[in-house]
């Protein structure tokens, strides 16, 4: 049953909702919840007003302690859009390119990518996608309702094309020698059907490499990232439970590994005719579920001693009169502010992403501004989103004649 109040949407927890998805088990255990949360945290807020009224919904992060895979028991897909108003592009970031092109070159060197047909599931703006038919010389087919041909600057657009759509079984006709995936699995509910599906559209093309790159939740388990939780992301994986969801779904992994300072969680895997097994030694050994019932306790432990500090923290800041920036505007600011229930707190938000600039956060309704007007915003406080990013942006702040308090959650 959906229930709609105030601009608030929610689904009401059912039987079928704390089964797991992953692999069907009933045994599960509700962890972390967070009432009236933005159900988009991506997607461009052109009004203040419209950010304030954007629809809500909960989150009940729930354990399946059988596979360790975790998920958002309130989730309700009817109430998730993805368009061409949807802005999840970190390609203006040069750590991040560096990062992108590095991951391109090393998908091409270790499976001979070259002249070959790369399709991805999910391809954003299709940014990936080109790296892989630029420096392989390969062809490239995308999906993604919220790809924009007019940002396409690829010098191998030719050999590429884009599906403004989601992938389905009616697309199992495109082949790929690589089929791609990044950060979309945590996107999707039913996470063993879309597996399955990847799984049935290869047939008994069985020298097709797949590979799936989305968040590492070990780490925001073990570090209580509570900003690394939001609504459109619903289901969450470790080494294990994405190891054997792709084993259940009948492929053999090929490698299980980390990147982005560990934020990121990559699967590399084959087809085969059974249950998928290990065919070498995983960078990352696939911890068993009882260690995520183990990483989950230190969470529901250390969550509120977390939310408090950066509560008091920036209250703190606000009385004494400074003011306090935020730097970058995407999914981890929105659930950061929302979270703790933040305004007058934050003086600014900052995003270098030009398509973000001039537009509202969902929920809050803060401005987002570019890194140049803080010249005349001059904060005390710069809160980084993400740490991987600190030495870039200290870089610009310094090359304005800034030097603000850095402090990077």
């Amino acid at each position: 049953m959906l229930i709609q109040d105030d601009h608030r949407a929610t689904e009401l927890l059912t039987p079928a909702a704390t089964t797991c998805p992953g692999c069907g088990s009933a045994n599960s255990e509700l962890f972390y919840s967070v009432d009236s949360i933005p159900i988009n945290s991506c997607i461009l807020m052109r009004s203040r007003d419209a950010a304030l009224t954007y629809p809500r919904g909960d989150m009940r992060l729930t354990l399946c302690q059988a596979c360790g895979f975790v998920w958002n028991a309130a989730f309700n897909p009817r109430l998730i859009q993805y368009s061409d108003e949807y802005e999840e592009t970190q390609a203006f970031s040069d750590t991040f390119n560096k990062f992108h092109a590095a991951l391109a070159d090393t998908l091409i060197r270790r499976y001979s990518l070259e002249h070959k047909t790369i399709l991805e599931i999910g391809c954003g703006k299709g940014e990936f996608l080109a790296l892989l038919c630029e420096r392989g010389k390969n062809r490239g087919i995308g999906f993604d309702p919220g790809y924009r041909d007019s940002r396409n600057k690829s010098s191998a657009r030719e050999r590429m094309e884009f599906i403004t759509d989601f992938y389905s079984e009616k697309y199992s006709s495109y082949l790929g020698d690589l089929v791609c995936c990044k950060m979309t699995l945590e996107h999707i509910d039913r996470v063993n059907d879309f597996v399955g599906m990847v799984r049935r559209a290869i047939a008994d093309r069985k020298d097709t490499i797949v590979f799936f790159q989305i968040p590492e939740m070990g780490v925001i388990l073990r570090e209580c990232r509570f900003w690394d939780v939001y609504y459109e992301h619903c289901s969450y994986f470790t080494p294990g439970s994405l190891s054997r969801l792709f084993q259940n779904c009948n492929f053999d992994v090929l490698n299980v590994s980390t990147a982005y300072d560990d934020q990121y969680l990559l699967i590399e895997s084959r087809p085969t005719d059974a249950e998928g097994r290990f065919l070498n030694a995983p960078e990352v050994a696939p911890e068993a579920p009882e260690d995520v019932g183990r990483w989950v306790v230190i969470f529901k432990k250390e969550i509120d001693r977390r939310r408090d500090y950066w509560g008091e923290y920036l209250h703190s800041a606000r009385k004494s009169g400074k003011r306090v920036a935020i730097w970058g505007s995407g999914s981890k600011a929105v659930s950061f502010l929302t979270t703790l229930g933040l305004g007058e707190e934050i003086s600014a938000v900052v995003d270098i992403n030009p398509y973000r600039q001039g537009k509202f956060m969902p929920g809050t309704g803060h401005e987002i501004i570019a890194p140049s007007a803080l010249q005349k915003n001059r904060p005390d406080i710069v809160i980084i989103m993400n740490a991987i990013y600190r030495d870039e942006i200290e870089l610009m702040l310094n090359g304005m004649g800034l030097h603000p308090e850095l402090a990077a959650v």
